[in-house]
């Protein structure tokens, strides 16, 4: 699976230790990130260009890593077409793709080790989306993209 990956200086340790992960169990993973990991790069702007590409249908999957996860997350989902899900368990991983068919997750450096970010990311990767009562619920997320993206466009 290609995979884009993307973090801000707080989660670039957490970001290459996934990458070396995701590597070892076959995936192609893309980083997105911007300047050297100690350069300052705001989150917002790594967010903005992963969900652009998820967006634009380059791939269906990317991981977004900042110091709590939440910043990422609250950026990614202002990109119409962008479900984006901040898990720190594999629980909520694995309901953030069955449940809600998010294509982005998000973490904190600050709040998740590598050992369990392997374990939350191995949950969402292998969970698809289930439908179901879901369905209905996903397309009203959709439609309210739509709608944000039709108001934009008569700006």
């Amino acid at each position: 699976m290609k995979i884009l990956i993307g973090s801000d200086p707080l989660g670039n340790d957490l970001k290459e230790d996934l990458v070396d992960y995701l590597e070892g169990l076959g995936h192609t993973v893309l980083d997105v990130s911007e300047g050297d990991a100690d350069e300052a790069v705001d989150y917002p702007d790594v967010a903005i260009k992963l969900a652009r590409r998820i967006q634009n249908g380059e791939t269906d999957r990317g991981v977004l890593i900042c110091g709590t996860g939440i910043g990422m997350a609250m950026v990614a989902n202002k990109v119409p077409g962008v479900r984006a899900a901040c898990a720190h368990d594999t629980y909520s991983a694995e309901r953030a793709r069955k449940s809600n068919d998010a294509q982005v997750l998000t973490m904190g450096a600050q709040v998740i080790g590598p050992a369990t970010a392997h374990q939350v990311v191995d949950h969402w990767l292998t969970s698809e989306f289930a439908g179901g009562r879901s369905a209905p619920k996903v397309t009203k997320i959709k439609q309210l993209d739509e709608a944000r993206a039709g108001d934009l466009d008569d700006s």
